[in-house]
C-alpha cells in the first residue's frame, strides 16, 4: 500500500477527468446538505478530515459511477476505484463545480452559504432551523417575532449554513459554490464594496480567500495496489467500514456478495425500479439484501454471508424477489397501503414473503388472507419489530414458518410478545 498527499482540487479533477470510479460494493451517494456544512466548515479551519482509500486495479469489474458525473472518458484502462471517501469527494466535487448531485436520474443541489461576518473563534454549535419550523399564530405575532429574531441571530454565529430562503437574498451570505465560481470582485460588489479604501474589504477578501483555500487541503491517499484481488480489496473494506458507523449490516454484506456475484446491485436497483415511489425505501432499508439472507440461510441476520456459494446466492435471490414482490403487492391490495414508509417496520414485509414462498406460491385461501391480514394489522400498529431487538424477533418469527408451523402459531407468538 502506498501512501500520497493529494489537494482536494486534485480529487475534484480525477472525478472530472473520468479517472474515480466507484466499485460495485459501495453505496450509493448518501449525504444530507447539513453534513457538507459540516465538512466545509472543518476544512475551513484546516481541521483533520480522515483519509482517501483507493484500489488501483486492472480488473474487469462492475463499477458505479460517482453522483457527480465525469465530463471525459478516462484516458487509461487502469481504474482507481474510491473505497472510502466516496461522500466527502463527491460532495466537494459538487460544491467546487457549482452543480446538483445525481442520484438515479435525479438532481439534487447542494446549497450551502458562507457567512461574510461569521464571528472569530472556534464554531458555536446551534440548533439547525428550517424556514418552514414556523407556525403563525394571530395572538403572539410579537412573540414569534421576537423568536425568529433570536434565530436569526443564532444562525449570524455560524460560518456555514444549509440555505434557506430568509438568507439567500442577504449579499453577506455567500453560495460558496460562487467563491470557487466568480471573481471576489463580483461577490464584494454585491455587498456594497466598490473601494480598496472600504474598511471590510480586507476582512471579506482574507475570508473569501480562506474558503478558496480549501481546493488545496490535503488529504493522505492510501493506494491499494493492482496486484491484490477483489476478494482482498472487499474484506479491507469490510473492515475499514465495520470500524465506523459508516455501513449498515446490510451494506456490508451487499460489499461481501458483490465480492463473488459480479452485476448483484444492477439487480438490486432494477428490482427496485419497478415501485416507482418505493425505490427509495426499498433501497435505502436494504430489504433485497435481508430477504435474499433470509431465504438462503433461513435466518436473517448477516453474519453467515461471506459463506453462501454464489450459486446459492443466485438460486435464493430468484425466490427473494418472488416473495418480496408479493409481500408488497399484498399490502397494497389488501391493506390499501402504496407507501411502504408507512410501515412501522421494513421487517414487516418479511414474514409476508416466507408464508407465501413456503406454501410454494400457492394463491391463499380468504382465510389464509385474513389470518395474514390480522398479524400484519397487530404487529403493524404494535410496533411488533420498532422497540427493540427487532432482528432478536424477526428470527423467532421465521423459526415458527421456517418450521412449517401456521398463521395461527405466528399470531399467537406475536400476541405473547406484545403484551
Amino acid at each position: 500500500m502506498h501512501k500520497t498527499d493529494i489537494s482536494v482540487r486534485e480529487l475534484v479533477d480525477k472525478v472530472r477527468h473520468g479517472e474515480l470510479a466507484l466499485p460495485e460494493m459501495q453505496r450509493r451517494y448518501v449525504w444530507p446538505a447539513t453534513r457538507v456544512r459540516d465538512l466545509l466548515d472543518s476544512l475551513y479551519r484546516g481541521y483533520p478530515s480522515g483519509t482517501i482509500l483507493v484500489w488501483e486495479t486492472d480488473e474487469d469489474i462492475e463499477t458505479r459511477e460517482l453522483a457527480v458525473r465525469a465530463n471525459q472518458a478516462p484516458t487509461t484502462s487502469r481504474k482507481l476505484l474510491l473505497l472510502d471517501g466516496q461522500q466527502r469527494i463527491t460532495s466537494l466535487s459538487a460544491i467546487l463545480g457549482g452543480e446538483p448531485v445525481h442520484v438515479r436520474n435525479r438532481r439534487r443541489p447542494i446549497d450551502i452559504l458562507f457567512n461574510l461576518e461569521h464571528p472569530e473563534g472556534p464554531p458555536i454549535e446551534i440548533m439547525e432551523v428550517d424556514d418552514n419550523d414556523f407556525t403563525a399564530d394571530v395572538e403572539d405575532v410579537e412573540d414569534e417575532e421576537t423568536a425568529e429574531r433570536d434565530i436569526q441571530e443564532e444562525m449570524c454565529k455560524r460560518t456555514f449554513v444549509v440555505a434557506s430562503r430568509s438568507l439567500q437574498n442577504d449579499p453577506l451570505w455567500v453560495p460558496v459554490s460562487d467563491i470557487f465560481i466568480k471573481d471576489f470582485s463580483e461577490i464584494l460588489e454585491k455587498v456594497g464594496i466598490t473601494s480598496l479604501q472600504d474598511p471590510r474589504y480586507k476582512k471579506y477578501s482574507q475570508r473569501l480567500q480562506q474558503v478558496k483555500n480549501i481546493e488545496n487541503y490535503p488529504y493522505v491517499m492510501q493506494r491499494l495496489t493492482h496486484d491484490m484481488t477483489y476478494e482482498e480489496v472487499t474484506e479491507i473494506f469490510i473492515r475499514v467500514n465495520s470500524l465506523g458507523i459508516k455501513l449498515r449490516g446490510s451494506d456490508l454484506a451487499l460489499a461481501q456478495i458483490t465480492s463473488r456475484w459480479k452485476g448483484f446491485i444492477n439487480l438490486i436497483e432494477n428490482f427496485a425500479g419497478k415501485f416507482n415511489d418505493n425505490e427509495d425505501y426499498i433501497l435505502e432499508t436494504g430489504l433485497p439484501v435481508r430477504m435474499l439472507v433470509v431465504f438462503a440461510t433461513h435466518q436473517s441476520r448477516f453474519r453467515t454471508v461471506g459463506k453462501i456459494s454464489k450459486e446459492k446466492l443466485e438460486e435464493s435471490w430468484k425466490v427473494a424477489i418472488d416473495g418480496l414482490d408479493y409481500a408488497i403487492n399484498f399490502l397494497r391490495e389488501n391493506a390499501g397501503i402504496d407507501n411502504l414508509s408507512y410501515l412501522s417496520s421494513p421487517f414487516l414485509l418479511i414474514p409476508i414473503a416466507v408464508y407465501w414462498i413456503q406454501k410454494k406460491n400457492e394463491v391463499l385461501t380468504p382465510e389464509e388472507e385474513n389470518k395474514l391480514l390480522r398479524w400484519f394489522y397487530l404487529a403493524h400498529m404494535r410496533g411488533h419489530y420498532s422497540m427493540g431487538s427487532s432482528e432478536s424477533i424477526l428470527e423467532a418469527d421465521l423459526g415458527v414458518l421456517f418450521r412449517g408451523k401456521t398463521l395461527d402459531d405466528l399470531i399467537q407468538q406475536l400476541l405473547l410478545h406484545v403484551k
